[in-house]
């Protein structure tokens, strides 16, 4: 007999890096929903097997959609925004929080797992007491324990510092199996090393000098959320950090640098330093290459500037699938 495959429903899916990952650790995707329209078009051009759903979460109705009925993990990555720590107004005032909108399909789906991601102030933050409560009273009301824990994608070998915060829900003989993903072994690949090739596919000679100064994992990628300006790296100190790797990050690139481009960081940044392709930070995501992203430019950085790496969601998932039974 073959090995059991679980089946995955995904919310807030997005370019779809949490439930890639969830794929690559044995899961089926029996569908995925999402607000936006790029993203949902981005999900369904790669992978158009999937039932994907383009729908407001809170005014979804999960009887009109038979994939709705069962999953054994139901994932969601609730949306960054409300959750930041500079937001003056609650969560909950925030039309952009669906945490109440995912407790609510759990208690429809009930799932064999509840995982939830987000920033690690979610988790951390003093603000944010109040929806960690309503998390535990809704894992509570389903007969679940709960865990939760902030890992960092370099530990996954995704070429960026970029930590993630998850809760894990499961009912105690499941979770009397689980563990954490324990690091890969290895040094973390640099950024350099990530983006030389691309950085050189336009026949910019620099590209070599440039990747050999970009020694370490890529600053945090940022900025594009919905709402919040266009497609750039960022607030001015993540364009300050990203300057010292060798990052102009004021805009994302049409396309990577010509042979005729000149590495000068001692000019305008703007001129002297090469900016990102969104194909690239899909790359600083750990996305292969394949992973085509739709829209125009500001809504595609958007989609991959939000998402999980779908690595970390792979180590985190082998690990759920393994706690179920496998």
């Amino acid at each position: 007999m073959g090995e059991q495959q679980f089946t995955a429903v995904e919310l807030c899916s997005g370019v779809g890096g949490q439930a890639i990952g969830l794929e690559q650790a044995g899961f089926e995707v029996t569908a995925a929903v999402d607000i936006d329209e790029d993203s949902c078009r981005t999900v369904s051009k790669n992978r158009p097997g999937w039932y994907v759903i383009h729908a407001d979460l809170k005014r979804l109705n999960p009887l009109d959609h038979a994939p709705l009925d069962h999953a054994d993990i139901l994932s969601c990555g609730l949306p960054r925004s409300p959750y930041t720590i500079a937001g003056k107004q609650l969560a909950t005032s925030d039309s952009r929080d669906t945490l109440q909108a995912v407790l609510d399909m759990a208690s429809f789906v009930r799932p064999r797992v509840l995982l939830l991601e987000s920033i690690p102030t979610f988790l951390r933050a003093p603000k944010f007491e109040a929806q960690r409560v309503k998390v535990r009273e809704a894992v509570e009301d389903l007969g679940y324990e709960m865990v939760s824990t902030v890992l960092d994608a370099t530990s996954f070998a995704v070429p960026q510092h970029r930590s993630h915060a998850f809760i894990v829900a499961m009912r105690s003989e499941d979770m009397a199996r689980f563990e954490w993903p324990s690091p890969v072994p290895g040094p973390c690949p640099t950024l350099g090393e990530t983006l030389s090739a691309s950085m050189g596919s336009g026949g910019w000679t620099g590209a070599a000098e440039w990747a050999a100064r970009a020694c370490e994992p890529a600053p945090l990628v940022m900025g594009g959320a919905t709402g919040r300006g266009g497609a750039d790296l960022g607030a001015s100190r993540a364009k300050t950090i990203w300057a010292r790797w060798g990052i102009y990050g004021g805009s994302i690139a049409d396309a990577v640098p010509g042979p005729d481009f000149r590495l000068d960081p001692e000019v305008a940044p703007r001129f002297g330093l090469p900016r990102l392709t969104v194909n690239q930070v899909a790359l600083l995501q750990g996305f292969e290459p394949s992973w085509q992203i739709t829209g125009r430019k500001t809504s595609a950085y958007r989609q991959i500037s939000q998402t999980t790496p779908p690595p970390v969601a792979a180590a985190l998932g082998g690990q759920i699938a393994v706690a179920l039974g496998r």
